[in-house]
């Protein structure tokens, strides 16, 4: 049996297996690890788990990340942040149509990557030949949506707590209104929007559980037996699992429903 982990590279990369044989590792945390040309640093998004075979194309992951790896990666952060300054500067000067959102350096420095946001396709071979030789690195310059952006700068969504895809989310999930309207919340886009102007993704991630809840509840316009006699549901609270029921009396009363 083999051991493999997800990790995302950097903060902002991507999300892969990598083989983890040999290195004690777990949720959470930093580890240097293979790449197409060399090495980088990411951290573990998943416990890792056993495997009868791994696949030769799987990168490994080679240690725990060491307290002069911290510094380097620190080092890279503050790094990025004057390329970024730089970057937009050049951006401006070129008179280019796009918004630089971010940057990140590879661990041993060798490449640069910046993100930006932009209505369609943009001509920025000038522009990277020209951070190429300021930089004297590697430069990729990284077309992202406006979901990603929302991730890489952060914030806060409706509910008061920090953005879901900023705290645990690792890969964007389809989100569409028909998730909404199962979750009996008003269709108005201020209302079931992020920051991002997508569509929440906790309308997502929570789909599922709220599917779940619904089984066996009444819908509401439905007639119902109570042991008070019959009546109309006029309104259902999916998560206390409780119906509000109109009797035939004119009185109001509430019923909940167990989960079977």
């Amino acid at each position: 049996m083999e051991v493999i982990a997800q990790v995302r590279l950097r903060e902002m990369g991507s999300v892969s297996c990598y083989h983890a044989e040999g290195v004690q590792i777990k949720n959470g945390d930093l580890v240097i690890a293979e790449v197409e040309r060399g090495i980088d640093y990411g951290q573990v998004v998943t416990d890792p788990v056993l495997t009868e075979k791994v696949d030769e194309s799987v990168k490994k992951v080679l240690r725990i990340a060491t307290d002069a790896d911290l510094k380097q990666i620190q080092d890279n952060r503050k790094k990025a942040q004057e390329a970024s300054v730089t970057c937009s500067k050049k951006i401006e000067e070129h008179k280019l149509d796009m918004k630089l959102v971010g940057a990140e350096y590879a661990f041993d420095r060798s490449k640069i990557l910046f993100y930006f946001t932009a209505e369609g396709r943009v001509d920025f071979r000038e522009l990277v030949k020209e951070l190429a030789k300021i930089f004297k690195a590697r430069i990729e310059l990284r077309q992202i949506g406006v979901r990603d952006e929302a991730k890489i700068l952060g914030g806060f969504g409706p509910c008061g707590k920090e953005l879901c895809c900023c705290r645990f989310l690792k890969d964007f999930e389809p989100v569409t209104i028909r998730m909404a309207k199962d979750q009996n919340l008003p269709l108005n886009p201020p209302k079931i929007s992020g920051l991002c102007g997508r569509l929440m993704c906790c309308l997502s991630f929570e789909h599922k559980h709220y599917k779940e809840m619904c089984k066996g509840l009444p819908r509401e316009g439905e007639r119902v037996e109570t042991p008070e006699g019959k009546g109309k549901v006029i309104s259902v609270n999916i998560l206390k699992r409780k119906a509000s029921i109109l009797l035939e009396d004119g009185k109001l009363v509430e019923m909940t429903y167990k989960i079977k």
